[in-house]
């Protein structure tokens, strides 16, 4: 029996892999997935370059920041569920090509009009990558203990993308142009797309009925309003403001007649069902607690780390480090755990080692606590990496072979929209608990207290221009203020953790590695086939 299931977990591999090694399969993912996540980060610290070359204008500037992981969110389903439909593969190929030109169009941009279109088309390409990169990985290994591990490295990759973004911006800003942070991005591309192009295999769903685009378009648009909606309400902007509030309720009609429409149709864009299964919609949900709980805390502690301890922004990269590190950690020892454990006590313990280390920063405080912050930073980015880990490994897994690319868009789609709530959720219970602290300070004019209230870094910039004791006085209050208001930041993150811990109980106890039917990706020119063990 044994050695029927191990000839059949071979023939699988064998026929999935398209007669290219898996691991080196996955190496071109993970360079994909790489150069997407490192995008999505590396201009944060050009703004000010880019600010004093093109001179935009406030809401240029917005946009120009803004508008890579706004359209890369709003058409992760489309494109996650067209790789369904005509091919993973040729739709990665596409997004690789339109990468690599938007980015060299990005590089050159002589004004802030086209590198907002740049930055758009680096959004459209990411979101071709990205769902691709995460159905071709399910479709590579049929065979759940390999996918994990597969899954483990990929998660890894993402956390080194996300943390190496910054600092890959820094460096090449100190020897070249802005223009830099994208023009590198090219001959990676030239590089991946006749490596990818040669390499990787075609799968593609069932292709049964036609695919539909006004579902597709419904999604994207609403996805765009929630998401736009969403960001606003985290940079700080009223929820009764027309630009807020319009987006907000149109995106969520317009996501609600796309769940009523694929309901009703015989072959939907996505199948709804897959929500029906506890491990399925309990890992969705785990993936938009664990970001909406933690997104936030980055900024705030970038904040804290630079405008209360007086760091620079290169030592508040570096002593962020340990968490990335902690997080690639996890990410490789998923699968073991994972076989270990179960999902269920995995992401659960996740969850509470993550809340753990988040009420062990309340303990900051005015001065600077490295060992504190050292350990605090290694047990969230384990905890946190731990849980999407155990969460990503299980939606994926329990989602149909034919429906792989639509469960990773709806993946990517949580964890974009978990952040983008958490930010703006994070952000008002920060506002809300700082602002109190600078009201009555002495020798301090309301209007200037009113307007120390908006920030932290506005506090300091009102301060130097009260000067006098009346600035000092403003500064140490507005420091109080805010460590005050990340404590309770904090044990609100810690909250939404355990609310995490609880929900990851309805996942399964243990890992189920042997399936019914796998479907095995056609071969270039082949028909598809079916292996069963």
């Amino acid at each position: 029996m044994s050695g029927t299931t191990t000839a059949g977990a071979a023939l699988r591999r064998r026929a999935a892999g398209a007669g290219a090694n898996r691991w080196v399969v996955l190496v071109v993912l993970c360079v994909s997935l790489l150069l997407v996540a490192v995008d999505a980060t590396v201009l944060h610290v050009a703004v000010p370059a880019v600010s004093e070359d093109l001179r935009p204008g406030g809401i240029e500037l917005l946009w120009i920041v803004d508008v890579y992981p706004l359209v890369c969110a709003s058409l992760l389903i489309l494109f996650g569920t067209l790789g369904d439909r005509v091919g993973r593969r040729r739709v990665l190929l596409l997004g690789y090509a339109l990468f690599g030109l938007a980015s060299g169009m990005a590089a050159l941009a002589d004004n802030a009009q086209v590198l907002i279109v740049a930055r758009a088309l680096l959004g459209v390409g990411g979101a071709m990558i990205m769902p691709a990169t995460l159905s071709i990985l399910r479709q590579v290994f049929p065979e759940r203990r390999e996918r994990a591990l597969a899954i483990g490295i990929w998660s890894a990759v993402a956390a080194v993308g996300a943390a190496v973004g910054p600092l890959l911006g820094g460096f090449l800003l100190e020897h070249f142009w802005w223009g830099s942070v994208f023009l590198v991005n090219i001959p990676l591309m030239l590089v991946s797309l006749p490596v990818g192009r040669l390499l990787l295999p075609e799968s593609k769903g069932d292709g049964t009925g036609p695919w539909d685009v006004v579902g597709a378009l419904m999604a994207a648009t609403g996805l765009f309003g929630v998401v736009l909606g969403v960001k606003r309400l985290g940079g700080g902007e009223p929820v009764w403001s027309m630009f807020t509030l319009v987006p907000l309720v149109v995106g969520a009609a317009l996501l609600a007649g796309f769940v009523r429409r694929q309901r009703r149709r015989a072959h939907p864009l996505v199948d709804l069902r897959m929500f029906a299964r506890p491990a399925f919609s309990t890992s969705v949900g785990c993936i938009v607690l664990a970001m909406l709980a933690l997104v936030g805390l980055e900024l705030i502690a970038a904040q804290y780390l630079q405008l209360v301890l007086g760091l620079s922004p290169l030592e508040t990269g570096l002593r962020l480090l340990p968490l990335t590190f902690a997080a690639m950690a996890a990410g490789l020892a998923g699968a073991r755990l994972l076989r270990r454990f179960g999902p269920r006590r995995m992401v659960c313990a996740g969850f509470c080692l993550t809340a753990f280390a988040v009420v062990l920063l309340t303990a900051m405080g005015r001065t600077d606590q490295c060992a504190l912050m050292l350990a605090a930073f290694v047990l969230l980015g384990f905890g946190l990496e731990t849980t999407l880990f155990g969460a990503y490994e299980s939606m994926l897994s329990e989602a149909p072979p034919e429906q792989a690319g639509g469960a990773a868009a709806i993946g990517e789609t949580s964890y974009q929209l978990g952040a983008g709530i958490g930010i703006a959720l994070l952000g008002s219970v920060m506002n809300a608990a700082y602002a109190p602290g600078l009201s009555g300070v002495p020798g301090v004019p309301e209007s200037a207290s009113s307007s120390a209230g908006h920030s932290l870094g506005e506090a300091y910039e009102v301060a130097a221009q009260l000067g006098g004791t009346a600035g000092v006085a403003l500064r140490h209050a507005a420091r109080d203020a805010f460590v005050h208001g990340l404590h309770v930041t904090l044990l609100v993150s810690a909250g939404l953790l355990l609310l995490g811990a609880v929900m990851a109980l309805r996942l399964p106890r243990v890992m189920q590695c042997e399936a019914a039917p796998v479907e095995v990706p056609a071969q270039r020119g082949a028909e598809e086939s079916r292996v069963s063990v």
